[in-house]
């Protein structure tokens, strides 16, 4: 059986007179670099074709990592992309929304048209 031996050090004033050198780590929050990610989840949400608002919020996602770990060029490159596919994402989609809202309008107008020329010539 092997015995280990320990050896307590007790801590007193400093052995040497040496000035005592200190480090000062800065943390740089950069918060320039927007991440668009609200606008994206929104996107993502309720402006979703062709899957641009969920390619767009996976690129948010990304700028927002390249932010936290420092990797500036990253995350600007991230969110430049994000915002370019936001912007074609809110674009299509109250172009397409307000196509469908006035295609189904019509068709609904012919339908009822067309139901009402049936009742006419069966004698209703």
């Amino acid at each position: 059986m092997i015995k280990e031996e320990h050896e307590v050090a007790m801590l007193g004033a400093p052995q040497s007179q040496a000035p005592v050198a200190t480090t000062v780590i800065n943390i740089r929050s950069d918060t320039a670099v927007p991440d668009h990610i609200v606008w994206s989840l929104f996107n993502t949400i309720f402006m979703n074709w062709c899957c641009l608002g969920f390619v767009a919020f996976a690129y948010s996602v990304k700028s927002r990592d390249r932010k936290m770990v420092g990797d500036i060029t990253g995350a600007q490159s991230y969110a430049s992309t994000a915002k370019c596919l936001n912007i074609w994402a809110l674009v299509l989609g109250v172009f397409l929304t307000i196509g469908s809202i006035v295609v189904l309008v019509f068709v609904f107008v012919a339908v009822y048209s067309m139901a009402l020329e049936i009742m006419r010539n069966r004698g209703y």
